[in-house]
């Protein structure tokens, strides 16, 4: 994330993960004050055995691309929310790649999405955590169902 400010939100990708069974670790790198350290990080992610980078950053949101350049590991883009215009900026920085230097993108303060995206990518390689998933979006569907119906009565 581009700021400790946005840990509230960024943790909740985090907690996803970790209740998915992903190993997660959590960073806070900024493309405009510490644009070497977050270029480094970016270049070497694959060598240290990340699989997919998230990155959250709100107003100018330019992590998200700035890391995008410097990998060619999947990069999750959270646009955050917040400043005078209530996150469309950053959304807007966030999926407004150029060809070459793509970053998937999820809704303004869209952390969960982000962590299962993180999730579903690595299931690709790794089918028990795509198994973990869909019980994951099971109870979900379940606490739903058992919210409507409590509500109906």
């Amino acid at each position: 994330m581009a700021s400790r400010v946005y840990a509230d939100r960024m943790d909740k990708a985090a907690a996803v993960l970790t209740e998915l069974g992903v190993p997660v670790t959590t960073h806070v790198l900024s493309a405009h004050r510490t644009p070497d350290e977050t270029a480094e990080f970016a270049r070497t992610a694959a060598d240290r055995g990340y699989a997919v980078l998230i990155c959250g950053a709100g107003q100018a949101a330019h992590v998200a691309g700035m890391v995008a350049a410097y990998t060619t590991l999947p990069v999750i883009g959270v646009p955050l929310g917040g400043g005078p215009l209530g996150g469309v900026d950053s959304l807007y920085s966030t999926v407004q790649m150029p060809n070459g230097y793509p970053v998937a993108t999820v809704a303004v303060d869209g952390g969960v999405n982000a962590g299962l995206l993180a999730a579903q990518i690595i299931a690709t390689a790794h089918p028990e955590v795509g198994e973990r998933v869909a019980s994951w979006r099971a109870r979900r569907v379940a606490d739903s169902v058992r919210r409507t119906e409590q509500e109906s009565r």
